[in-house]
């Protein structure tokens, strides 16, 4: 005797995406304003600079460009001065760069999770749906079995 499906499982679309191939990342130019040329403008210099002094290297620029003055800030044998070039020259020049590459290191990887969740709890929210689905089509069939057992024990 061959045996009938009941259920015909159709994965939802968002699923076969998540199978053959991975959704795309949000990118920079989908979040720039688009409204004026002023706007797209500013935009696009921003992220440009940020770019720029988000480098390593620039870091190691503004390295070599503070310790050109280090020498004037030995030579003054004035513990303010030195203080002072410490912190507002040395730190604040490195250190700004060295922290926008550490926050675009960490907000890729956070932006990647965050992608990753959201599709997959979207997918599993829909395969909640269809197991559901599934669920009601054997509910049918078992009342069926039981209404057809009640009625020939009725007889």
């Amino acid at each position: 005797m061959p045996v009938h499906s009941i259920y015909d499982y159709v994965p939802h679309h968002r699923t076969k995406e998540k199978l053959d191939q991975p959704p795309r990342p949000v990118r920079v130019s989908d979040q720039l304003p688009h409204d004026n040329p002023v706007a797209r403008f500013n935009s696009w210099f921003a992220v440009k600079v940020t770019n720029g002094v988000g480098t390593m290297w620039c870091a190691y620029a503004f390295a070599a460009l503070a310790l050109v003055s280090f020498p004037a800030a030995v030579s003054s044998h004035n513990a303010v001065t030195l203080v002072s070039w410490v912190s507002q020259t040395f730190l604040q020049l490195v250190l700004l760069s060295v922290i926008i590459v550490g926050q675009n290191v960490l907000a890729a990887a956070a932006d990647k999770r965050a992608e990753a969740t959201y599709t997959d709890a979207d997918a599993v929210l829909h395969e909640v749906v269809k197991l559901q689905e599934h669920l009601l089509a054997q509910d049918r069939v078992l009342q069926q079995l039981l209404g057809g057992a009640t009625s020939s024990a009725t007889s």
